[in-house]
């Protein structure tokens, strides 16, 4: 246990093998099921060139993730390594299933450098927890503050990098109190003068909101998911400008583009879609 609350060591995070793709579509299935996703911009996945993945979280997290990470491996032979934060390798059984499962590893620079040492394919929600608890009005809005440590290694690495865009999560839930609201409750009071906020919820911007599913159940909303893998972004024409904070985020920027871009090409898509079932229909409107 004790292990678990330090931050992995290299020898830790190089010697992974994912389960079998059979496996891990098994695993998926029933989410799958639920969400029906669509997929696009696979060709522009190589096996053969390691990628740094870049994503954007949905409210809560819940569905971000399983589903492309288990398709790139099932149609690319390409399996993800995820860079996640400290907090989810303390919670039990959670934990020990993102590492010796998942083959996640702490978000640390340490870390990420050893993945790329060893050529693997890794993902990134720049976002992190800030931005899979949003606040109302924040429905596939980027929240990545000043953070451009992953553009930072990308170039010192020469690592390519993919933006993926996912929607379909943000719809699964309508926020009813968020951070804001909490915090001017009297808990949120309770939480501020104990110094509770700030030791642990950064000042009450990553208290989860409370929101509702199907009608006011905490069941989510069985949405449709749609992805889409972006054009790669080369980040060699960066060498040796890793520690520049203004090429940082001139990397940064191109991510975000790319992933808004691909927000609106994939709602025109979930407008287009006909092939939605009168039942999930009937309990999104609930």
């Amino acid at each position: 246990m004790e292990e678990r609350i330090h931050p992995i060591t290299n020898k830790e995070v190089l010697p992974f093998k994912p389960l079998s793709v059979e496996i891990c579509v098994t695993i998926t299935e029933p989410l799958r099921k639920l969400c029906a996703p669509q997929f696009f911009g696979m060709d522009n996945i190589d096996p053969k060139v390691p990628t740094f993945f870049v994503a954007n979280h949905t409210i809560y997290g819940l569905f971000d993730g399983p589903l492309f990470i288990v398709e790139a491996y099932r149609k690319k032979g390409v399996f993800m390594r995820a860079l996640v934060d400290n907090v989810h390798h303390e919670i039990p059984i959670w934990g020990d299933y993102l590492t010796y499962i998942g083959g996640a590893v702490r978000g640390t620079r340490e870390n990420c450098s050893a993945l790329m040492e060893n050529k693997e394919h890794i993902l990134v929600y720049p976002g992190g927890a800030r931005e899979s608890f949003k606040q109302k009005g924040e429905k596939y809005k980027l929240t990545w503050k000043k953070r451009s440590g992953f553009a930072r290694m990308a170039i010192e690495h020469g690592y390519r990098i993919i933006p993926i865009a996912g929607i379909g999560g943000d719809d699964t839930y309508d926020i009813i109190f968020d951070s804001q609201d909490i915090m001017k409750s009297a808990l949120g009071k309770f939480l501020e003068n104990s110094g509770l906020a700030q030791k642990f919820l950064k000042n009450g911007e990553e208290i989860p909101p409370i929101a509702k599913g199907i009608g006011k159940t905490i069941i989510p909303k069985p949405q449709k998911f749609y992805y889409s893998f972006g054009k790669p972004i080369d980040t060699k024409p960066f060498k040796g400008k890793h520690e520049d904070k203004e090429v940082q985020m001139q990397v940064r920027k191109l991510v975000e583009e790319s992933i808004y871009k691909q927000f609106e090409m994939l709602k025109e898509k979930r407008e287009k879609d006909t092939d939605v079932s009168p039942l999930r229909k009937f309990l999104n409107n609930l």
